[in-house]
């Protein structure tokens, strides 16, 4: 046991953020298990909207170099779609003016731009960012992992103590509040409609005057329809209100999307904290575990920055 867990690297979590810890991790030659409490498809990430931008993430510094990090990754992800899941899409962040962002991303998106009124009503950015299908992404991570020697297990953990391994990497997400326990991880509910894509190529993201949130996020079948940002709420279940407003607000910028057949209704509870936790705890046994959780509605836009850096974080010292 004790040879085995001077090789073994445990990661705990199994979304966005710990498939891609693991595949990292495995691609370094580490031999890796992810236990994970349920499938990737029923994860959290797997409901999220997952365009590329660091939305109210902190330390803001680290977060966008992680999130410059991943965009090097997910460019090149998008030459193959089909199989990725990743593609560049062109959009209007609206509410944001170009001076806001120009220092850190201009340089990395060349296209980057302020909108003119044929594309939003108010002032916003245009840029081509990444558009991730979350039901091929997760499933792809998840064959990358494993053809990497990376084994996925079922398992639910109570205790980080108990886990056998030399380093456990901790991406449980929102389950941190309890496993830790780490009282200042909360619940973000994040809301979603489903609708069939009546055409739009573009997505767009919104705030309205009364500060509610709407936003377009095309694919090539389905549109996804939000949102809401409700601090501290831990319903899981759609509510039928909140999802006829979404559709209001969506529609009010794109009238096209009023009569769109409705596929599905989304709830995912988004893992936030005042900053991210990302760093490296050794245990009096020896033991090192790494934490990487604590990424709110950004967990896909900064995940290969922040695995990179789980990674080395779980090297031997």
């Amino acid at each position: 046991m004790e040879s085995e867990r001077r090789d073994d690297v445990i990661v705990v979590g199994g979304g966005v953020v710990g498939l891609t810890t693991a595949v990292v991790l495995a691609e370094r030659g580490r031999r890796v298990r992810v236990w994970t409490r349920d499938p990737v498809e029923r994860t959290t990430s797997a409901v999220a909207g997952a365009l590329w931008w660091p939305y109210h993430i902190k330390p803001v510094a680290s977060a966008r170099a992680w999130a410059l990090r991943s965009l090097d990754v997910y460019e090149e992800l998008a030459e193959r779609p089909e199989a990725t899941g990743v593609r560049l899409v062109d959009g209007v962040l609206g509410e944001t003016e170009l001076e806001e962002v120009a220092g850190w991303a201009a340089a990395r998106l060349p296209g980057l731009r302020a909108s003119v009124k044929e594309e939003y009503a108010g002032s916003g950015v245009w840029a081509r960012l990444p558009l991730i299908d979350m039901a091929v992404h997760l499933p792809w991570l998840r064959r990358r992992f494993t053809a990497a020697g990376g084994i996925v297990e079922e398992r639910t953990v109570s205790d980080l103590d108990r886990v056998p391994a030399a380093v456990v990497v901790n991406c449980t997400g929102l389950g941190a509040r309890r496993l830790v326990p780490d009282p200042a991880v909360r619940p973000v509910r994040g809301q979603l409609v489903v609708v069939e894509n009546p055409g739009v190529r573009t997505w767009v993201v919104s705030t309205t005057a009364e500060g509610e949130l709407a936003y377009l996020l095309p694919h090539t079948d389905r549109l996804l329809l939000g949102g809401t940002a409700q601090d501290g709420d831990w319903s899981t279940e759609p509510d039928p209100a909140v999802a006829e407003a979404i559709v209001r607000r969506c529609a009010a910028l794109r009238p096209e999307v009023a009569g769109a057949r409705v596929l599905e209704h989304r709830v995912g509870l988004r893992p936030a904290r005042d900053a991210v936790r990302l760093e490296r705890e050794p245990r009096p046994d020896g033991r090192v575990v790494v934490h990487n959780y604590g990424h709110g509605g950004a967990g896909v836009t900064v995940a290969w920055g922040c695995a990179e850096e789980a990674a080395a974080l779980a090297a031997p010292s």
